[in-house]
């Protein structure tokens, strides 16, 4: 049967389709590479040679000419914050904006093109960003923009900025106190100064006018669609709670949602433990179909930029250690009544103390009742060196963002780690050896960047985009190519319970495949951020052509 034009050929949404001509990497180290892939009612019934397809092909057989084409597992992004992500797609984006001047353009432009806006949103700033590293203070925006609150999330979204008519609104002033975790940022002589970290910054936030129900559906199909684009197939929502999940509901019955959804939700440190009883009713009713309930997401400390990521020693410019989110005891009994319920743990911890504090959790659930729970530690950005090999042997998951160790992003982040402990930061080459699975995603919109792209030239090259190496940062913990992929797809499929239908191509897999416009194997590495996904698709149907 003749090869149709690719876009004419999709369109048809035709049930059974052969791929001729491709370089399809297929996540299984048995066969690395197969020309040729035969789908039939979106799932891969043979993978091989042209000719061995070839003797597959039906009258109803819609063949697509790859002409060479690098073909992938679609991604996975095993760690996302989608709806959070997809409604910022809406407001003011600081990705990349990196001068103050330059910042507060942008500020201005958005709040002259909108407004209708009540308040003026967004998020994006980098810490390093700001004169002589400072946080970012209220009178910064006020320059541009008084005459409305505005209130502005770091791209990492630990910390926030406000401008004064913000905190006016939340009648924040000298004589406000915060005593949970985070902290109101406050000048010498006790006037908050608009930054605020971790959960102060609700104060503020708790004041935005609320968006509707029909606003973040559009944004969820906004967000579908930018995902499409760079690949992205399947993702594993690592927050949010039963409102956000009938939202994707929602799209999954108007045929609408085109990724595959594993949702972990959020318990705070002040929720009771029959919390975890109630997400685990939730995970018996939603276990089939493209959206799935799986786990819990906890949250064991903060970040390295604001101090309030949880270490072992005091950072290297700063007096304290941070500390934990939870107690102990506490951490310890949700953990394990999670694990009795048969979830998933995922666990927020970055410092090498949040991270040794969550493994014993894990280490003293695992021991009472023996099962295969692949908890996971979210982040894992400084480890103490015998914290490495506990990862294998608890089978806990490695599941680390590239994107978060970007060149141009940790200039703030190493001096607070200080020189003694760089060479175990992003470790995850050092994880990679000692046993660790690794599994890699975006963190999105808390990074910068959502596109897989950007992770993998980060995991692989650990250089900026020019191959410079930033100044005292250390490319040992670089991986390999194949390492990198597979953290993205085959990994990550395993992170979400789904590696006997995703993750590969293969027979018997999920046909959900990118394919890329440059073949990853035969260009050099520091190359990799100037691909893009020319098509995607998403059980065996095109959801984004280039």
């Amino acid at each position: 049967m003749r090869a149709l034009p690719l876009f004419l050929a999709f369109s048809l949404h035709a049930e059974q389709i052969a791929i001729h001509n491709a370089k399809a990497w297929t996540a299984d180290p048995q066969q690395p590479f197969v020309e040729a892939i035969f789908i039939d009612n979106g799932i891969i019934q043979a993978t091989g040679p042209n000719g061995v397809i070839r003797k597959r092909h039906t009258p109803r057989t819609q063949t697509i000419d790859a002409a060479g084409k690098f073909l992938i597992p679609g991604f996975h992004d095993a760690h996302i914050h989608f709806l959070s992500g997809s409604l910022g797609l809406a407001n003011i984006d600081l990705t990349g904006v990196c001068t103050l001047e330059s910042i507060q353009q942008k500020i201005a432009e958005f709040a002259r093109a909108h407004p209708e806006k009540p308040w003026i949103t967004g998020r994006g700033w980098e810490y390093y960003c700001f004169p002589n590293k400072r946080l970012p203070r209220k009178e910064d925006i006020d320059a541009v923009v008084k005459d409305r609150p505005v209130l502005l999330t770091a791209y990492d979204g630990h910390t926030a900025w406000a401008n004064s008519k913000a905190l006016e609104r939340a009648d924040i002033n000298r004589a406000t106190r915060f005593n949970g975790y985070g902290e109101i940022v406050k000048d010498p002589g006790g006037q908050p100064t608009g930054a605020l970290k971790e959960g102060a910054i609700a104060l503020v936030r708790k004041h935005v006018p609320p968006v509707t129900r029909q606003q973040k559906l559009d944004a969820l199909r906004q967000g579908l669609k930018l995902a499409a684009s760079l690949g992205i197939t399947s993702m594993q929502n690592a927050s949010g709670d039963e409102e956000e999940l009938s939202l994707y509901q929602e799209l999954a019955r108007n045929n609408e949602l085109t990724v595959r959804i594993s949702f972990a939700l959020s318990i705070p440190p002040d929720a009771p433990l029959t919390r975890a009883d109630e997400i685990a009713a939730l995970a018996k009713k939603h276990n089939t179909g493209l959206l799935r309930v799986r786990g819990v997401k906890l949250m064991m400390d903060g970040v390295i930029e604001s101090f309030t990521a949880a270490m072992l020693q005091p950072y290297a410019n700063h007096a304290g250690t941070g500390s934990p989110a939870w107690t102990q005891p506490k951490f310890e009994a949700m953990v394990a009544r999670c694990h009795r319920n048969g979830l998933q743990v995922f666990t927020h911890a970055i410092g090498d103390r949040g991270i040794r504090l969550t493994l014993d959790a894990y280490q003293r659930a695992q021991a009472a009742l023996p099962r295969d729970a692949r908890h996971r530690i979210e982040h894992i950005e400084i480890i103490h060196p015998g914290d490495l090999p506990r990862f294998a042997q608890l089978n806990v998951l490695a599941s680390m963002q590239p994107i978060h160790a970007d060149p141009g992003t940790i200039d703030v982040w190493s001096q607070a780690i200080g020189p003694q402990r760089l060479p175990l930061s992003f470790p995850w080459r050092a994880l990679e050896q000692a046993g660790a699975r690794l599994v890699f995603s975006s963190d999105w919109p808390a990074s910068i960047s959502v596109n897989p792209i950007r992770g993998l030239h980060n995991a692989v090259n650990r250089r900026t985009t020019d191959g410079k190496p930033p100044q005292g940062w250390l490319p040992h913990q670089r991986v390999s190519l194949d390492t990198a992929l597979r953290g993205y797809t085959a990994n990550a499929a395993f992170a979400s319970f789904s590696e006997k239908s995703t993750g590969r191509i293969a027979t018997g897999m999920a046909a959900d495949v990118a394919a890329l416009s440059q073949d990853l194997t035969a260009i050099p590495p520091i190359e990799i951020h100037k691909t893009s996904v020319d098509w995607t698709l998403f059980a065996g149907r095109i959801i984004y052509s280039k």
